[in-house]
């Protein structure tokens, strides 16, 4: 069974950093509070699971090697995520990052994402009184609540949160690191995890996983849909790795965009709209028909509203960012909305729906790249980066 981030021994993880900078097994000990034997076997452990070789022994003390070297710069990242997480604490130990076990993180993280105990029993094996103990643990060490009742449930508080935030970070960390160790021996290992807006789902990002799987066919690839809405946090908790749509003029913090095209918008209906015999049809015809419109903040819903300034919004009853319902609504309705004309590509080819007069002037939106500040790609994700850029830039053909 390939070993997962948390069946890893935290502490002896830790431990990597000090046999590289004091180049001994006994000195690396010493500092860092263990015995020399139990953290010989400890480095002899995480090697047998990882099927690695982190240390080369000789006369003169020990030296990492490259995959050695890589699991411990993740693991001081993964360190550096969960100080952070834990900065400004209570009453509890001084580092508690450094006290926190597999075990415990685990639990935790699962209490996290399952938003109660018994369904992160369900979802991890671990009993609830397990559970329930190492989130005390953890308390305990941090020195303050994370966790509170409501109701009948519980919910993280928002020290909970923070701390959650850190431990999928850290996890993300670690998550790289074994799928570049396990890289060097298959050069096809490891994971992508992408949320997808819908431009990018009808267009760009197709293109590139179909390229991508051609180069890496066992790295495994989840497709999250959504809003940028839905897709922001788990792109800041870790849990995506990037994302793929329209980019914001002022991304939050810890966000880093990258652009790939510049798209132009078009008024879309269903084929045979009246609208369809005019060529260019004013706002005044324009705004004689109901709308689909992108919920409010959107840079959708901004560049509507643009189109119509100066005079009265038309009809818009219906507010959706699904491009698949929007499709339906238009075939059955006489509904107009914007839409960049490669998200209908084949609904134009098979004569369902068409664009309505030429593309807006001044409705021009960046697709781009958003991923975290930090983020440190493997090799496999930083192949994908470039295909992603070099397939924003060749014609659907080709």
């Amino acid at each position: 069974m390939e070993p997962t981030p948390f069946d890893l021994n935290p502490r002896h993880l830790r431990a990597l950093s000090a046999i590289i900078a004091r180049g001994s097994m006994s000195a690396a000990a010493e500092a860092v509070g263990l015995s020399q034997p139990a953290l010989t076997q400890g480095i002899a452990k995480i090697e047998a699971r990882l099927g690695a070789t982190l240390f080369e022994r000789h006369a003169g003390g020990m030296s990492a090697t490259p995959d050695g070297r890589l699991l411990a710069d993740r693991t001081d990242a993964a360190i550096a995520h969960l100080a952070q997480a834990v900065r400004g604490g209570g009453r509890g130990f001084a580092r508690p990052e450094l006290l926190m076990t597999g075990t415990q993180l685990r639990a935790y993280l699962a209490l996290a994402d399952a938003g109660g105990f018994a369904r992160a029993a369900d979802a991890t094996g671990l009993s609830q009184p397990a559970l329930h103990r190492a989130v005390r643990e953890i308390e305990q060490i941090c020195g303050y609540p994370l966790v509170e009742r409501r109701g009948r449930g519980v919910a993280l508080t928002a020290a909970g949160m923070r701390l959650a935030r850190g431990v999928r970070l850290a996890r993300a960390e670690l998550v790289a690191a074994l799928a570049e160790i396990e890289g060097e021996a298959s050069t096809q290992g490891g994971s992508l995890t992408i949320g997808a807006m819908p431009l990018s789902r009808a267009l760009i990002l197709p293109r590139a996983i179909a390229r991508f799987t051609a180069e890496y066919p066992r790295v495994r690839i989840d497709v999250v849909e959504g809003s940028w809405r839905e897709l922001i946090e788990p792109l800041l908790d870790g849990v995506l790795d990037l994302t793929v749509g329209a980019l914001r003029q002022q991304p939050p913090r810890g966000v880093v965009q990258q652009s790939l095209l510049v798209d132009r918008l078009a008024v879309i209906a269903r084929a045979d709209h009246p609208l369809t015999r005019e060529p260019a049809p004013g706002l005044d015809r324009l705004a004689a028909y109901p709308w689909i419109v992108g919920q409010a903040g959107t840079p959708l819903r901004g560049h509507w509203e643009a189109l119509f300034a100066g005079s009265a919004l038309p009809e818009a009853p219906i507010e959706c960012g699904s491009v698949m319902v929007i499709r339906e609504v238009l075939r059955q309705s006489d509904f107009l909305t914007l839409l960049s004309p490669d998200q209908i590509a084949l609904e134009s080819a098979t004569g369902i729906l068409a664009t309505i007069g030429p593309p807006l002037p001044h409705s021009s939106r960046t697709i781009g790249i958003s991923t975290r500040d930090g983020w440190r790609p493997t090799r496999a994700q930083t192949r994908f980066l470039e295909i992603l850029h070099a397939a924003s830039g060749i014609p659907e053909n080709q």
